[in-house]
């Protein structure tokens, strides 16, 4: 038999997922698990398989199409007591295999291969056995799996029964086959005892052996005795006879049908010996009311803690950041409006496009002259086709790792968000944060107060976890006052201030607004409530979700039941990302993780895309120049072509768009060069070639504003 290495399988399995949910003409959930049988849940939709590691690709096929055959036709109910399940699913193999053939006609020849491979193996077990003595149930079995390739002959009357097999269209139909087919087959087991009975009773035996007495001596038998069994008291006689309403069929030992047991068998060899089963997991829906922090609730502890800290101080602690802020607001409106102009063209351009002429029916004056050659003389009307209305939301990185380029992503963040304003698209700014659950210092009772924590879901088996310390910022949105929103932009820039000035600054942040872990992921799992209500809340048809982050978050664990003591509990386990699946019930899919850890943000990128397709997900990487090729070669095979230009581009603009993550565009940009001021600005009596080297530099700066600016805007648009 074939075998794989376990790399591969994981392919393999992957594909006769997809192999069974096309076959289905739904999107089954399948699993492959540490199981020896085949099994199918009619209520959850969800297709177990065996992991068949040694079987070939046309064993594995045939045998999900068989699965998927039981899964669309075999209906949900207990089969009656009085029929051997054993021959009921003799018959029932018979119609999910026909009814599969006739609804994929080219399920025919695998079936045909698969079953010819099974023989050549002798998964039946009959290398040697006379099939003519095996009973009618064997041969039937025989007969529909491998009967192409072997010869099998039936009676007159086992005919009738073959027939009737044969035709089974319904379930009910399976279950008068069944009967009919347990029955002949006790008969025909009955008969043989009493051939073998009689073959016995033709033979001379010696003399029946004497028995002793009630003392111990010997006595002959004599036949003209009565026997015990004429000696029968009328009670004994009684109960006899109440057994005659009973059928005899229910007392004798049920047939045993070989080659089913012998096919059972075999298969179970095909499983491999893994060490770890697959694991399934799935994605828990989050209670916002306790994920979200609303954006009254930060700026009410951003203000108090400024209040608290500048009364006692005589001089302005605010003002280097103040000015800071507002040098960079000057110089980014030229970004804006470029980004406003991009927008306004792109969305122009997409009307036109979909632009709709028609006919009034009114004549048009001025073609009249031409009617002797011209047929079209009425006037026409262009309709424009509505723009789609655009939503944004943006996910910020609030982590440690980003102390020192959190201002230059903000730059980025706050050029998007006032193009928004400008264009008046709504948005909401989140920042993922594991600190805001933490103990505070409560500023108007000048004392520490312990956070009460919630849990975000209900914990099941299965799910992934995600720490009751998780918590998403809503640190900016578009539904505030242009006065709020404008207070609230210059309070955030006070405090990522301080992150890269807080050795020489006079204030700090907010204690609860300090920079923490790297909770990306559970951000992605947050996104599945906060999009939907996003676009719910707003109206929308479009949304388009922006990530800005310095680097990818590790694996999260998933809940498993503990049991210690007396008291099972749902704790949690590390996954093991060769071996996890993530699993989608609502749109039953299933995908999964790789080796690398990077790659679990990107499942769940890929799912989040799948869940909701109406949506853009767009990261933007903040890259020391140190990390630049790391992140690509996460990507791209340092060996290959593409791999060779994207480091070429990089290189040249200092910025790239990758294009295989789970993003549909994932922007790198330079901290260098986000760190650059395009203005144009050289000293009194500078050189010329100072003044040279400072336009160029401006230069370079608006050229990688402008390209990444408008790549974003030709995904948004």
């Amino acid at each position: 038999m074939a075998t794989y290495e376990k790399s591969s399988m994981a392919v393999r399995h992957e594909i006769k997922s997809q192999l069974a949910k096309l076959l289905a003409t739904e999107d089954l959930l399948v699993e492959h698990k540490k199981v020896m049988t085949a099994q199918f849940n009619v209520h959850t939709r969800v297709l177990t398989l065996p992991l068949w590691e040694n079987a070939s690709n046309t064993v594995y096929d045939l045998l999900v199409g068989h699965e998927v055959g039981h899964a669309l036709f075999t209906p949900d109910e207990d089969p009656p007591e009085n029929i051997p399940h054993q021959f009921i699913n003799v018959v029932e193999d018979v119609r999910v295999e026909k009814l599969m053939k006739r609804k994929y006609m080219g399920l025919a020849k695998t079936f045909f291969n698969g079953y010819n491979k099974l023989h050549d193996d002798d998964f039946f077990s009959i290398d040697g056995e006379d099939i003519s003595k095996m009973n009618l149930a064997d041969r039937v079995n025989l007969s529909f799996k491998i009967g192409n390739f072997i010869d099998i002959n039936f009676t007159e009357e086992e005919m009738v029964i073959v027939n009737m097999i044969s035709e089974c269209e319904t379930f009910a139909d399976v279950l008068i086959a069944a009967d009919t087919l347990y029955r002949y087959c006790v008969e025909q087991k009955d008969n043989e005892n009493t051939e073998k009975i009689e073959d016995i009773d033709d033979l001379n035996f010696p003399p029946l052996p004497s028995q002793k007495n009630s003392t111990g001596q010997l006595e002959m038998i004599d036949e003209n005795q009565p026997s015990n069994e004429d000696n029968k008291s009328e009670e004994n006689i009684g109960n006899e006879e109440s057994r005659e309403g009973i059928s005899d069929t229910e007392f004798k030992d049920t047939p045993d049908i070989h080659t089913a047991n012998s096919l059972d068998e075999k298969l179970q060899s095909l499983i491999g010996n893994c060490v770890y089963e697959n694991t399934y997991v799935q994605i828990p829906e989050v209670n916002l009311d306790t994920v979200i922090v609303s954006n009254s609730d930060i700026f009410y502890e951003i203000k108090n803690c400024f209040n608290y800290q500048q009364k006692h101080k005589k001089h302005d602690l605010f003002e280097e950041p103040d000015q800071d802020y507002l040098k960079f607001k000057r110089s980014a409106q030229k970004e804006v409006n470029y980004l406003v102009k991009e927008f306004e063209c792109k969305k122009a351009a997409d009307s036109y496009a979909r632009a709709t002429t028609a006919s009034t029916g009114v004549l048009d004056c001025s073609k009249l002259h031409t009617y002797k050659y011209n047929e079209d003389l009425f006037k026409k009307v262009t309709t424009l086709a509505d723009g789609k209305n655009h939503g944004l939301v943006f996910v910020l990185d609030w982590s440690g790792s980003m102390q020192y380029t959190m201002r230059d992503t903000c730059k980025q963040l706050f050029n998007l968000i006032w193009f928004c304003k400008k264009v008046k698209i709504p948005f909401d700014v989140y920042a993922f944060t594991g600190e805001w659950n933490r103990a505070f210092y409560d500023y108007d009772q000048e004392k520490v107060v312990n956070f009460d924590l919630k849990p975000h879901y209900k914990k099941k088996v299965g799910l992934l976890s995600i720490h009751e310390r998780f918590s998403m910022l809503n640190i900016l949105t578009s539904k505030v006052s242009s006065k709020d929103f404008e207070n609230q932009l210059l309070n955030i820039w006070r405090i990522i201030f301080t992150f890269d000035n807080s050795y020489r600054i006079g204030y700090s942040a907010p204690q609860r607004l300090s920079l923490s872990g790297t909770p990306l992921n559970e951000s992605i799992i947050a996104l599945h409530q906060i999009i939907p209500k996003f676009k719910k809340d707003n109206n929308l048809q479009k949304v388009h979700c922006i990530i800005l982050t310095d680097g990818e978050a590790n694996s999260i664990p998933y809940h498993v039941e503990v049991i210690r003591g007396e008291t099972p509990y749902i704790g949690c386990r590390r996954i093991n990302l060769e071996t996890t699946f993530l699993q989608d019930r609502r749109i039953g899919s299933t995908y999964k993780f790789e080796s690398y850890y990077h790659k679990f943000t990107e499942v769940l990128l890929k799912n989040l895309k799948d869940r909701f397709p109406y949506t853009n997900l767009i990261g933007i990487r903040i890259l020391e120049g140190r990390d630049a090729n790391n992140f690509i070669k996460m990507h791209y095979n340092q060996f290959t072509s593409e791999y060779d230009s994207i480091v070429k581009d990089w290189k040249k603009n200092r910025s790239i768009n990758i294009s295989n993550s789970g993003y549909d565009a994932y922007f790198g940009l330079s901290t260098t060069a986000l760190s650059q001021d395009a203005d144009f600005e050289v000293d009194d009596g500078a050189t010329k070639a100072k003044i040279k080297s400072a336009f160029l530099k401006s230069l370079k700066t608006k050229k990688l504003n402008k390209k990444v600016l408008g790549e974003f805007i030709s995904l948004v648009a």
